[in-house]
């Protein structure tokens, strides 16, 4: 019996001579699943609808201390005022320009540390162990090191945020490295093929979604770890901002 996935009913209602194709029962299938799609989007925007507006009655009717917890009303006000003088994008710009530097360097750090251990056998079962303790190492109590080692610069928070996503990302890639088809390499080892063309025809085509999926967790991961080094070490960025608000309760006008 065919099976039919949300993918393939995205696909049918999209074509009319697919859908005019199918079976009664088939039709009835892919409008249930519509339906069930949309109730998940219409709840899950009234969940969050709902949410809002109890946070906005409890600050109000004062069931809450506004002052402390705040209001989605205020915060509106306070994101429009920072709009306005451009201090919200300037330091959501800083932070941006050190997340994506900070992940394309952990992306090309992890890939070619990885490569390297797959490609050496004694050489990953000797730095394994030092990867996974520097990888469970607190990495926010390793920031007040590296200014006391770097200074109180932009080097220092892009330095913190790769130590967040680096040795977790370099074990992830060496493991999924060596689980590689060996069927496949076997085949190109008898075919007269080298580790490069192991490396080219096999590992790599094999990893892509791999790869991918580690990059979106990269992404977070220094997103969270420029955060931290703003929080120490910086004079601009939303971690920066967030450090100001909690030590002045405003959102005044900050500009560098």
């Amino acid at each position: 019996m065919m099976r039919f996935s949300p993918f393939s009913s995205r696909l049918s209602t999209k074509n009319p001579l697919t859908t005019a194709s199918l079976s009664p029962g088939q039709r009835e299938f892919l409008t249930a699943e519509l339906i069930h799609k949309r109730q998940v989007r219409i709840t899950r925007s009234m969940l969050l609808v709902l949410l809002l507006a109890l946070w906005e009655l409890a600050a109000r009717f004062d069931w809450i201390d506004s002052f402390i917890f705040s209001s989605p009303t205020m915060i509106i006000q306070c994101f429009w005022s920072m709009a306005k003088d451009g201090s919200l994008f300037l330091h959501t710009g800083v932070t941006l320009m050190e997340t994506i530097l900070s992940f394309l360097l952990v992306v090309s750090i992890s890939l070619a540390s990885a490569l390297l251990l797959w490609s050496s056998r004694a050489l990953s079962e000797i730095l394994e162990p030092y990867l996974v303790m520097l990888n469970s190492l607190p990495k926010s109590a390793l920031a007040p090191l590296l200014i006391v080692w770097l200074g109180n610069n932009t080097r220092t928070i892009i330095v913190a945020a790769v130590s967040v996503a680096l040795f977790g990302s370099i074990l992830t890639l060496h493991t999924g490295f060596s689980q590689t088809d060996p069927d496949k390499i076997k085949l190109i080892d008898s075919l007269g093929g080298t580790k490069k063309d192991v490396l080219i025809k096999v590992l790599l085509p094999s990893s892509i979604p791999l790869i991918i999926s580690n990059m979106k967790v990269n992404i977070g991961l220094c997103l969270v770890g420029v955060i931290i080094g703003e929080f120490l070490s910086s004079r601009a960025g939303l971690g920066y901002l967030i450090t100001y608000g909690s030590q002045t309760f405003s959102c005044g006008n900050i500009l560098i």
